[in-house]
């Protein structure tokens, strides 16, 4: 912990030095007991971009001094890769400067901050896919003033499209069903969806009148992405492709392809 005296002035000024990028060397910077409690990002679950769509997400901001909190000025910043000069690589503020806040009783409050993530602009490469660290702001009404500089952590990830086709149909029982499919994931670079190469994929299969999938296989995609396996036709029901994630891209489920046994 230290402080630093750039921040004397956060009382008066507070927006300006929120929408100011933070150095990846700082760490928390506070005065008073004013303690930044709680950070929730998207609700706690994952922010997952594609190639066009912009994500709208929160940063819940919870606060607490023996003054009470400053309305308002619990400003959050979410970022990702430090770069040598001070700068970040993936780097999202909110629209506004007032978000809205609660007053959960005399001395805390809660703020809620909306974020949009353009996967045109904000994460700049493929690199940045994973972690981003949040970093909070909040002001007391008596001055006090706490930076928390790794406030919360939350996953942006590359958004993942997986399909399936199972032929022939109708088939034989216990004739052989081929079961085809592609992984694709967002690419950040290009735009497009592009194969995701050697990743383990689960195949399922619901029989006809059960609302329950069991997991027939794991099968693993080739260098583009795409899928093929075989089984055996055993009853109707529907076939599926499982793809549980990884540290840089959404999960994934197919469609059902439904196959007919005579």
């Amino acid at each position: 912990m230290h402080h630093r005296t750039a921040m004397a002035g956060l009382a008066g000024a507070l927006a300006l030095t929120a929408l100011t990028i933070p150095s990846a060397a700082e760490a928390d910077d506070f005065s008073g007991d004013i303690r930044i409690t709680k950070v929730v990002v998207n609700g706690g679950k994952d922010i997952v971009l594609g190639t066009r769509a912009v994500k709208t997400f929160t940063i819940v901001v919870t606060a607490t001094d023996d003054s009470g909190i400053e309305v308002g000025k619990t400003f959050p910043s979410m970022w990702n890769t430090p770069l040598p000069n001070g700068d970040f690589k993936g780097l999202v503020f909110p629209h506004d400067i007032t978000g809205k806040c609660v007053r959960q009783s005399f001395t805390t409050t809660t703020c809620t901050w909306t974020l949009e993530m353009n996967p045109r602009i904000h994460p700049q490469d493929n690199t940045t896919a994973g972690i981003w660290t949040v970093r909070a702001l909040a002001l007391a009404n008596d001055g006090d003033y706490y930076t928390k500089d790794s406030a919360a952590k939350a996953k942006v990830l590359r958004n993942a499209t997986l399909t399936v086709n199972a032929s022939p149909e109708p088939v034989k029982k216990n004739k052989t069903v081929t079961v085809t499919g592609a992984l694709r994931r967002a690419n950040w670079v290009t735009y497009k969806y592009g194969g995701y190469a050697k990743q383990p994929v689960k195949l399922q299969f619901k029989k006809k009148g059960s609302s329950t999938y069991q997991t027939l296989k794991t099968v693993t995609t080739d260098s583009t992405g795409n899928l093929r396996t075989t089984t055996k036709a055993t009853a109707d029901g529907y076939f599926r492709y499982v793809f549980a994630g990884t540290s840089t891209t959404a999960a994934a489920v197919s469609g059902a392809d439904y196959v007919d046994v005579n």
